[in-house]
């Protein structure tokens, strides 16, 4: 950015937000829509056979691995150290998020993606408790 400014490439102003980008880009429905993916593959895999099975078992571990990225940004590019103070939990709830979204990776039971659904929810409801 700033070799672009120096070369005049591109307007430059600066934007102040509390977060890395303005409000409204971050947001954890993104990380439970590839935990409802994981879930709905648990749920049905029981019934595939063959090929369909290791699709499933790839697709599953894909959006496992997607949740966990969405949760990542989520804790360290969106929460700030006030969001902590105010909610003493939020590191060791999405410590066990993240590690849960490891464990839908290694299982193909959908209580374990249950889980992982809930610990996001939780993470949700206190994401919104920030945004007010």
């Amino acid at each position: 950015m700033k070799l672009a400014k120096l070369f005049g490439w591109l307007p430059v102003e600066t934007a102040y937000a509390h977060c890395d980008l303005p409000c409204g880009v971050y947001d954890p429905v993104q990380a439970m829509v590839e935990a409802k993916s994981v879930y709905a593959i648990t749920t049905k895999y029981a019934d595939l056979s063959g090929e369909d099975k290791i699709r499933a078992i790839l697709i599953k571990e894909q959006r496992a691995e997607l949740v966990k990225h969405h949760l990542w940004v989520l804790w360290t590019d969106y929460f700030k150290p006030e969001h902590l103070e105010a909610h003493p939990n939020l590191h060791d709830l999405f410590w066990q998020a993240t590690k849960m979204a490891g464990q839908t990776k290694k299982s193909v039971d959908p209580d374990t993606a249950k889980k992982l659904m809930n610990l996001i929810t939780e993470i949700i409801d206190i994401f919104n408790a920030t945004r007010k």
